[in-house]
C-alpha cells in the first residue's frame, strides 16, 4: 500500500470516528433535552455556592471525633477487603494462567470469575447484596472483596504468564513438585507487582467505600448522606476534606512503598 493512500484512508477513518462521536452526543442531548448554555452557566453559580456553605463551622469541628470513627471504619474495611481479596485472587491466578494451571480445565472457571466479578461496578455489587445482608458493613465488604477479587486475579494471571516459562521448566527438570515450583519461582518473581496492585486497590476502595457507604448505611459515607440530607453542609463538608486527606496521605505511602519494592 503507498504512504499517500495509507495516510488518506486513516485521516477518513479519523474524520468518521469523530462525526459518530459528535452525532451520538448531539443525539443525546437532544433525547434527554438538556440545555448545554443553561449547564455551562450554572457551574460558576455551583462553585459560588459551595465557597459560601461548603465551610466546616464550629458545630461541624465538635463532630471530628465521630468522623474520624466512621473513617477508621470505612479504611479498615478497604485493607481487610483488598488484603483477602489478593490472597484468594493470587490462588485463582494461578489456576488461571497458562503456565503454572494444573490442568486445561481450571483456566476457564478462574478466568470467567475475574471477568464476571471484574465487570461488575461495585455500586451494582452493594445494591445486589443489600437484598442478602441489609444496610451493614458485610454488604460493603463483600462489594469491594468482589471487584477487587476479579481486578487482582486479572492482572496476576497475565503478570504470571509474562514471567514466562523458563523458570519454571528448569525446576521441572530437577525434579521439584508443583508447590515447589510456585513458591520458589512463581511467587517470588510475581511478589513486587501483587503488592503494587494491592496498594492500588487499597487506595481505589477507600475511595469506592464512601460511595458504598451512602448506599449501605455504614461508614464515612452513611455520615456524608446524614450530614447533607439534614442541610448541615458545614459537616459535611468536613467529612470531605477528611476523606481527601486520608486519601492523599495513603496515597503517598503507597507510592514510597512502590518506589521500595519496584
Amino acid at each position: 500500500m503507498q504512504p499517500d493512500t495509507f495516510f488518506r484512508r486513516r485521516r477518513l477513518q479519523s474524520l468518521l470516528f469523530f462525526a459518530v462521536i459528535l452525532s451520538v452526543t448531539y443525539g443525546s442531548i437532544v433525547l434527554t433535552q438538556f440545555d448545554v448554555v443553561r449547564g455551562l452557566l450554572a457551574v460558576p453559580q455551583a462553585f459560588a455556592w459551595a465557597a459560601v456553605n461548603f465551610i466546616p463551622d464550629e458545630r461541624a469541628w465538635s463532630r471530628l471525633p465521630n468522623i474520624l470513627s466512621k473513617l477508621q471504619e470505612t479504611v479498615l474495611v478497604a485493607i481487610a477487603s483488598s488484603t483477602i481479596a489478593a490472597v484468594l485472587g493470587l490462588g485463582l491466578a494461578l489456576l488461571g494462567a497458562n503456565t503454572t494451571r494444573p490442568h486445561p480445565w481450571f483456566s476457564l472457571p478462574a478466568r470467567a470469575i475475574a471477568s464476571v466479578f471484574r465487570n461488575i461496578d461495585v455500586s451494582v455489587w452493594a445494591l445486589i447484596l443489600l437484598f442478602s445482608f441489609g444496610q451493614s458493613g458485610f454488604t460493603g465488604f463483600f462489594a469491594l472483596f468482589f471487584v477487587t477479587l476479579g481486578f487482582i486475579t486479572r492482572v496476576m494471571i497475565e503478570t504470571i504468564d509474562e514471567v514466562g516459562v523458563e523458570p519454571i521448566e528448569a525446576l521441572r527438570a530437577t525434579g521439584a513438585s508443583y508447590g515447589a515450583i510456585i513458591s520458589q519461582s512463581v511467587i517470588p518473581s510475581c511478589l513486587p507487582q501483587l503488592i503494587s496492585w494491592l496498594l492500588y486497590m487499597i487506595e481505589t476502595n477507600i475511595r469506592s467505600a464512601t460511595l458504598v457507604g451512602l448506599l449501605t448505611g455504614t461508614g464515612i459515607g452513611f455520615l456524608f448522606d446524614l450530614y447533607f440530607k439534614n442541610f448541615n453542609y458545614g459537616s459535611a463538608s468536613l467529612v470531605v476534606l477528611v476523606t481527601v486527606a486520608a486519601v492523599l496521605l495513603i496515597e503517598t505511602v503507597s507510592n514510597a512503598i512502590r518506589r521500595t519494592i519496584l
